[in-house]
């Protein structure tokens, strides 16, 4: 028989997952490349990159800045970002009513990113989530970040959820091993930001969802104790 409920607790990843926040990117990109009299890089050229963070889009738009180097970009990146977050970005198509119908089954969900906390916070205003979302841990909150398991542990406690009785989404491996680490089931979300040599069914997650509508199905969400029909 199908299942007719959500599972009780849902945990998001944020960039690329719930919110198409590569056109903040971009900006962000192109102007620490107009400061250097360098042409504006196109949005394709940054999409995939997005969901690997702040080190990963700077190494995209600077490649013959050394490796080493790379990380010398990360606070100019992020005070840039502070001036276009949310400009430009848009949760994905069909986000809002899978939230919405998540909600509606008293579905407790929030978010885990590995974005510094404190810009996430500036976020969920701007996208109305704030008072929806029942937990926030960016990749600052704690001692780790995705891929270790600490911040989807710390999440479902937050809830007062177990582990096993949530279902974490995202669109990154380091999501994927996270959940796993954490012994929590996951969704590999396809419609979030990838490089071409990505293989998500490598990434062995429990399900994936090719777009966010798919997941307005309780039946295609990954099976949990707790998500059995409730009285």
């Amino acid at each position: 028989m199908s299942r007719t409920r959500f599972p009780r607790g849902v945990l998001f990843d944020l960039d690329g997952t719930l919110l198409d926040s590569a056109p903040d990117m971009l900006a962000t990109i192109n102007r620490m490349r107009a400061a250097r009299g360098r042409a504006p890089m196109a949005l394709a050229d940054i999409r995939p990159h997005v969901s690997r963070g702040a080190r990963a889009m700077s190494s995209a738009a600077f490649p013959d800045v050394p490796p080493e180097r790379v990380p010398e970009l990360v606070p100019e990146f992020l005070a840039a970002y502070a001036g276009e977050l949310g400009r430009h970005s848009r949760p994905f198509d069909g986000v809002e009513a899978m939230l919405a119908a998540l909600e509606a089954d008293g579905v407790r969900w929030g978010i885990v990113t590995n974005k510094p906390e404190a810009l996430a916070r500036i976020a969920l205003p701007l996208l109305g989530w704030e008072a929806r979302s029942a937990v926030l841990v960016g990749g600052d909150t704690l001692a780790e970040r995705k891929p270790h398991p600490l911040p989807l542990l710390h999440a479902a406690q937050a809830i007062g959820l177990a582990a096993t009785d949530c279902v974490y989404v995202g669109d990154d491996r380091r999501d994927i091993d996270a959940a796993r680490a954490a012994g929590m089931p996951s969704v590999v979300a396809l419609w979030g930001y990838r490089l071409d040599d990505d293989d998500p069914i490598a990434w062995q997650g429990d399900v994936m969802a090719a777009q966010p509508a798919d997941l307005l199905d309780p039946a295609r969400w990954p099976r949990v104790p707790a998500a059995a029909p409730r009285a």
